[in-house]
């Protein structure tokens, strides 16, 4: 069995208080047991197919972070994706 690969996530950006629904795409997702945005676990995520996981992004500070997927066979690769504030009105 192979290490999951990220491919894409959609939206690649979201807002630093977390709560973005984020679809992760690429392999060997099937038995994943976490998806982090950098160091912090996205809680709840559901594996909906071998090649697709919704996640939900935590609050995370402003900035790049790596999307990872882990599986018992390994951590994904990790995909950059941006946190930043919301705009002052």
């Amino acid at each position: 069995m192979a290490a999951p690969v990220v491919s894409s996530g959609s939206p690649n950006q979201g807002s630093v208080s977390g709560s973005t629904t984020v679809t992760v795409t690429g392999t060997g997702f099937t038995g994943a047991t976490a998806v982090r945005f950098g160091t912090k676990t996205a809680t709840p995520f559901t594996v909906d197919s071998s090649t697709q996981i919704t996640a939900v992004s935590p609050a995370h500070a402003a900035g790049a972070a790596a999307v990872t997927v882990t599986t018992p066979a390994g951590t994904s690769n990790g995909l950059s994706c941006t946190r930043t504030d919301a705009p002052a009105i």
